[in-house]
Formats: structure tokens, sequence, C-alpha cells
């Protein structure tokens, strides 16, 4: 599984490309997109479009994974952010990928750093996991490896899960099919019972 994780910003939207082959993690690639901060909110919003179209057609990912937008005091501050995240939704949608959304939290706890630690913790467990000679330049892009890591880490536990709901299901209807045997003589009457009464 190839994943794009994408740390969205209207300044710099970091991405990060994570492989898992077997059981190794491997990097593919990472970068950060520059937005001008003069220039209008369209403007910017259009060439980030255009920088993740290009790193989804360069590293062809099979499902994207996006950090989520948290908490703000400043309302606008928020609502700026999730424009840039719409865009990296779309840039997914456009090519039919399936998306995923984490919290910074959980991302940071993902790659063994905890939800309180700053981005510096971050970026050098993302070089630890990884086995990057250096960290990436911005945090940016060393949020958006985590944010690939992070997918990958679910996705490892969704088949022991999934096999665990389908055994419990399994289970579940053995012993309704032996209950209802016992209950049977209660509800149903005897064949020879029910002719005897029709006569």
């Amino acid at each position: 599984m190839r994943v794009l994780g994408i740390d969205p910003g209207t300044r710099f939207t970091g991405y990060g490309v994570v492989e898992q082959r077997g059981r190794q993690l491997t990097h593919l690639g990472h970068g950060v997109i520059r937005l001008d901060a003069g220039a209008p909110l369209e403007q910017r919003l259009a060439d980030l479009f255009a920088g993740l179209t290009s790193a989804a057609d360069l590293f062809r990912p099979d499902v994207v994974a996006v950090e989520g937008v948290f908490t703000f005091k400043n309302a606008r501050s928020a609502l700026v952010l999730g424009h840039a995240r719409g865009v990296a939704l779309l840039v997914a949608a456009q090519r039919a990928l399936p998306v995923h959304e984490y919290p910074p939290a959980k991302v940071k706890k993902s790659v063994g750093a905890g939800g309180a630690s700053d981005k510096d913790a971050v970026s050098r467990m993302v070089r630890t996991f990884l086995g990057l000679g250096a960290a990436p330049e911005r945090a940016d892009a060393s949020d958006a490896l985590a944010v690939a890591i992070c997918h990958l880490n679910h996705a490892r536990r969704l088949p022991a899960a999934t096999g665990r709901m389908r055994s419990n299901a399994r289970t579940a209807a053995r012993g309704f099919a032996a209950l209802a045997g016992r209950m049977r003589p209660a509800y149903e009457r005897p064949v020879a019972a029910s002719a005897e009464e029709d006569l």
C-alpha cells in the first residue's frame, strides 16, 4: 500500500509518500508546496491544487491520508485552513482515491511522540521510523510523512479487527442455532398431533 500523507496549509503544505512492503515501511519522497503569502486566497488555492496534483501524478498513491483540522481559537484561521484541506480532498476525489483523516494527537502518537510534543520531536521520530539520513527541511513535510505512517499503522490493525468481528458473528450464529433447536418443541407442535386435530 502506498500512502500520500498531506499536512494542509495556505502558506506551506507538506506532503510525504510512504509505502508498506511486507512489514517494512519505505520512504518514497516528500516535499513542501510553498505558496505566496501576499497572493489572494483563491490564487494560493489554485497553486496548491497544481502542486498536489503534480505530487499525486508523480507518486500514484493508493490512498490519501490528511491531517484533520483541529480546534482554533481564531475562527477565520480554521476556515482558511479548511479551504486547503478541501483542495487536498478534491485532488484525491478526482483520482477516485480513498481519503482518511487523522487528528494531530493521533498522528503524533503513531510515531511515538506524545500528544503535546512539538514538531521537532515528530521530525526526529519520523527520521528514525523511515531511516532517513536527515530530517526534512521543514516540519510540514515531516508532519505529512507522519500522517502517512499513521494510516499504515491503522490499516495494519484493520484485518485483525475484521477477523475478530467475523469470528464473533459465526460464534453468535452457532449459539442462536443451538438455542433455536432447544426451543423448537415449545413453539412447534409435532406433525402427528397436528394431523389428528385436522381429522
